[in-house]
């Protein structure tokens, strides 16, 4: 009787390690997120499945072309996807199918090279956009089709949750991301 209890005791202390390992692991490592909606085609689909890394932004900052979940500014129970555009002290102008940057080491601005966005899906409006410290411009890759810092303002930094770095479903599309250079 005694081996019996000794062996239900092991399995709860395995079972409550483990559950507490990927509570951890969950709330501060690594999340899933599911893509819904059609504002990151064609870089990501409706049904995507991604993870999404919550560590990396706790040792540097955002860089550009990086895509970022978050939580939506005006509703903090809603998490879009996005990808970062615009930098804390830059300027952005949306104009003619074309995204400038200034800043600070390019005063006349230089137009960002968006191979990742599908030249079917033109950028609806225009405008300039200034992007204070904390904050990030970000765009959906389905410009057209796409809510994001043109219609509701920049993205407090920390509203984002993380940056994805693996889309694991469907199978055929595992991909590991990096930031596209410019």
């Amino acid at each position: 009787m005694k081996n019996f209890f000794s062996s239900i005791l092991e399995i709860v202390e395995i079972t409550a390690v483990a559950f507490v390992a990927v509570f951890l692991i969950r709330s501060y490592v690594v999340q899933p997120f599911l893509v819904s909606g059609s504002s990151m085609v064609p870089t990501f689909s409706d049904g995507d499945y991604l993870l999404i890394d919550e560590l990396t932004y706790r040792f540097r900052v955002p860089e550009r072309g990086e895509v970022v979940v978050f939580r939506y500014p005006k509703d903090e129970s809603v998490y879009f996807i996005k990808r970062i555009i615009g930098l804390p002290g830059e300027k952005v102008q949306v104009k003619e199918n074309k995204i400038t940057i200034f800043n600070d080491s390019n005063t006349e601005g230089f137009a960002l090279d968006e191979g990742y966005v599908s030249k079917s899906y033109p950028i609806i409006g225009s405008g300039t956009f200034t992007v204070p410290d904390n904050s990030y411009f970000v765009l959906g890759d389905n410009r057209s089709y796409s809510f994001d810092s043109r219609n509701w303002g920049v993205l407090p930094k920390n509203d984002i949750v993380g940056l994805v770095q693996i889309r694991l479903w469907p199978p055929v599309s595992l991909k590991v991301f990096a930031a596209p250079s410019y």
